[in-house]
């Protein structure tokens, strides 16, 4: 790779600078990361209370605190639970409706919408739920711990980044996105199990019920927008129903949390909520206030609210709470006796140690190797050993599928002992595993930047030059930028420089928060490249002084002869802003910094691999062709 200190002879690349790209994604990504690796602490801390607390001479007060009854009765409607109870089915309903907001948003705005880039991760979490369950499977063929083989199905996250909290930074985002949407599908694959498998006792009055409830709240929520206590309200009658239907009643939980909206802030909701600040601050008063607060909390989807309401509240006392309770297993010497005979503790420790590091191991490198799709940035092999040995950590939904399964208190605690020791040596393998891997020097990673993903492709991309050419420069633009339009000359220096052995591709990178109209820009550069124009209007475009506000676009379209109908209905039902979004998905993950990002693909070299300034692209470009044994004509 050539130097990438190497000062460019082009005055324009050097003065070409870049616009920093603040991602929504990544910061939102990071907080949920920050939240779950925190609660690890207070997790731990509560399984070690709940485990001395039920083997010391106060034993007896843990089992009659969690055995005492809290009744709600309102006119004649009871329920009666202990207290255990209300944790595990009231209080985890709200855990489990965070697990469903976080599945909605990462299907919506997350990692699981570019289905590729799950697909490696998704493929993972399958085998590592189906090879645990078989070996466990195996292992109580026949016995009276055959019903439990869901314990060992899930992966605990908040545990999990913990343990790779503990590591520091020196282990790579990438391996905790991996694990992230991981434990993500095996929370959907555990929520279909403790559906179909622990139900029992269907009352189909309640069920149908619970189905109205569902089709209600679907049905009002595109009358009209809620807001958080008419979802309190909404999700309390759900709760109720599902719970006497005989369906366990966290299904409630997950199911409406899926149902809540996420999306990116909207150009007309900001605009909006930013004309009714300008109102207030004009002339303040109460009611205006009070109008711009809810307008800018609008600009922002429910899911993302809720998540940011709710996230810590399970995360710090919800979990912790349930740990205390279920947690605490009598360590007696006839309690481990029978554990380590037991095929249930023997099955779920061998399902979660081997069977999910086999699993996960095996499938992610099958995947990988047929060109399923690409590891997150920064995963690497080395990495790989010890990110299947800590999905092995189960403890959270294991343990409460374990309350599920098994009505023998007996059989219960032995499933217990078998999830405490797994998490144990789960969490101890693959922290040594991951430790290890991580002793790799700093010039070694320092060696590997974050690549180009997904590369090239001549069906999607927009490509000028010929598109077998060797040599591909990918820039990661934004048309309102001004570091963007003043590196588009240099770049065609550079085009024809190269000649044929270059080709030139184009993605949108439009940020928003900088320049509000770049996002409808390159909406238009798309819906001309519908029309066989994109390139044209491209140039127009990168030539422009405007703000680029959606007039200005229509006369470049009419400037080119463009339908202007279709044109003009193409930026009104925004057509073309999933590919739009996919460009940015893809600079996510490339490691893009900014506007505009270049990077090098081909050359006999592999001239340059990560995201690179434009001097340095141009520095690349010359060294691969050197490299090649060419030369440079200017």
């Amino acid at each position: 790779m050539a130097p990438t200190d190497q000062p460019s002879q082009d005055p324009v690349a050097a003065s070409a600078g870049q616009t920093a790209w603040p991602d929504p994604t990544a910061r939102s990504l990071r907080q949920f990361l920050a939240t779950e690796s925190g609660s690890a602490g207070l997790l731990l801390a509560a399984t070690i209370v709940a485990l001395v607390w039920a083997n010391s001479p106060l034993k007896g007060a843990y089992a009659d605190v969690w055995s005492a009854h809290l009744t709600i009765d309102l006119a004649g409607a009871r329920i009666d639970e202990d207290l255990r109870h209300w944790i595990d089915d009231g209080l985890m309903a709200l855990f489990f409706f965070v697990i469903g907001l976080e599945i909605r948003r990462e299907l919506g705005i997350g990692e699981l919408r570019d289905r590729r880039a799950a697909a490696v991760p998704a493929i993972a979490a399958l085998a590592g739920m189906v090879v645990p369950a078989l070996i466990y499977a195996s292992v109580n063929a026949g016995g009276a711990g055959a019903h439990g083989w869901g314990i060992v199905m899930a992966t605990d996250i908040a545990f999990v980044l913990g343990a790779l909290a503990l590591l520091g930074p020196r282990i790579p985002a990438g391996v905790r996105l991996f694990l992230l949407t991981l434990a993500i599908v095996d929370d959907i694959g555990a929520i279909v199990v403790i559906a179909v498998v622990y139900t029992s006792g269907i009352d189909l009055a309640a069920l149908a019920a619970a189905a109205g409830i569902l089709a209600a709240i679907a049905l009002a929520r595109r009358l009209w927008e809620w807001n958080g206590p008419t979802y309190f309200v909404a999700g309390l009658a759900l709760w109720v129903a599902t719970l006497e239907s005989g369906v366990h009643p966290t299904i409630a939980g997950v199911v409406l949390g899926a149902m809540v909206a996420a999306h990116p802030p909207r150009r007309t909701d900001i605009e909006r909520a930013a004309s009714f600040a300008r109102v207030f601050r004009r002339a303040p008063t109460a009611a205006r206030g009070r109008a711009a607060t809810l307008e800018v909390s609008r600009t922002v989807s429910p899911n993302e609210r809720f998540q940011e309401a709710l996230h810590p509240f399970t995360s710090y006392l919800v979990i912790p709470l349930f740990a205390l309770a279920n947690a605490g297993v009598p360590l007696t010497g006839d309690t481990l006796s029978h554990a380590l005979r037991s095929p249930i503790t023997l099955g779920v420790i061998a399902g979660l140690v081997l069977g999910k590091a086999l699993g996960v191991w095996v499938a992610t490198a099958a995947a990988v190797r047929l060109r399923v799709g690409p590891l997150p940035a920064g995963f690497e092999r080395r990495h790989l050993p010890g990110a299947s040995a800590l999905a092995g950590i189960g403890f959270t939904v294991s343990l409460f599928i374990a309350e599920l399964a098994f009505d023998d208190e007996r059989l219960r605690d032995e499933a217990k002992v078998g999830v405490l020791v797994a998490s144990v040596l789960a969490a101890s393998v693959g922290w040594g595993l991951l430790r290890r891997a991580r002793t790799r020097s700093p010039a070694a990673d320092a060696a590997q930047p974050p690549r180009l993903r997904p590369p090239v492709d001549a069906r999607l991309d927009h490509i000028r030059g010929r598109r077998d050419a060797p040599l591909a420069l990918v820039e990661y633009g934004d048309y309102a930028c001004p570091h963007t339009s003043a590196a588009a000359a240099a770049v065609e220096r550079a085009r024809a420089r190269h000649g044929e052995r270059l080709r030139y591709v184009f993605r949108h990178l439009p940020l928003e928060d900088a320049h509000p109209h770049a996002p409808l820009a390159a909406e238009a550069a798309q819906a001309a490249g519908a029309q066989g124009r994109f390139w044209e209007l491209h140039d127009r475009l990168m030539a422009a002084d405007g703000d680029l506000d959606p007039g200005e676009l229509v006369d470049h379209a009419r400037a080119l002869g463009l339908d202007l109908e279709r044109f003009g209905e193409d930026l009104r039902h925004h057509v073309h802003a999933p590919a739009v979004q996919a460009d940015l998905d893809s600079a996510r993950r490339s490691g893009a910094r900014g506007t505009p990002t270049f990077y090098v693909e081909g050359g006999a070299r592999s001239p340059a691999a990560g995201p690179l300034t434009l001097e340095q692209a141009l520095a690349a470009l010359d060294d691969a062709t050197r490299g090649a044994g060419s030369t440079s004509t200017s």
